[in-house]
């Protein structure tokens, strides 16, 4: 009995000259969730400019009210798709990732079918615009890889020995990533 309490005592003193990482494991913690705080702000962004791009196209005569309609419906399921930092499972990262991409799509759609009315190519709101739009674009791989950098350096961290046992004791758990889409695994047929 006595050797175990002087097993527990230096454990504790251990522990407590070491922290065994806890306050790391916090910080990093907390840097994961900035930084997913940044990508949902890109995503926010081109979000806001999505009805501001739709009126302008509105204003062409006769443009394809379903590709319209479309874009305003993924719209709105992206942004009513929110997850909480304390949630960053690979399976809701998947979820947001898959509105977020049917917004993409529907944005693709959009552009493409614009090539089709050079008056509304001409319009300087539109075209300053699709370049916010683009510049977003930009931000949004850049910040999802800022995103994945961290979560990667804090799962590493928190598997690690001896922070493993501190990460577990506090229920700290291994964060998810943003894949590529399913769809992005295939190379797009071009014919000519």
């Amino acid at each position: 009995m006595k050797k175990l309490f002087f097993y527990l005592l230096g454990f504790v003193i251990l522990a407590s000259q070491s922290s065994c990482g806890y306050n790391e494991i916090v910080q990093k913690d907390e840097g994961v969730e900035a930084q997913w705080a940044n990508v949902q702000n890109v995503y926010q962004r081109r979000a806001d400019l999505i009805p501001n791009l739709v009126n302008t196209v509105k204003g062409a005569a006769d443009f394809e009210q379903e590709t319209l309609t479309q874009v305003i419906e993924a719209r709105a399921k992206a942004t009513s798709v929110n997850i909480s930092p304390d949630n960053l499972t690979p399976e809701n990262i998947e979820r947001f990732q898959q509105a977020q991409g049917e917004l993409s799509g529907a944005l693709s759609r959009l552009l493409v079918s614009v090539e089709r009315y050079p008056e509304l190519k001409a319009n300087q709101n539109f075209l300053e615009l699709q370049a916010q739009l683009e510049g977003t674009e930009n931000r949004i791989a850049v910040e999802r890889r800022k995103f994945n950098e961290t979560v990667q350096d804090y799962n590493s961290y928190i598997r690690a020995f001896p922070r493993n046992l501190t990460a577990n004791m506090f229920d700290f758990e291994r964060k998810g990533y943003f894949e590529a889409e399913a769809s992005a695994q295939e190379a797009p047929t071009v014919q000519f």
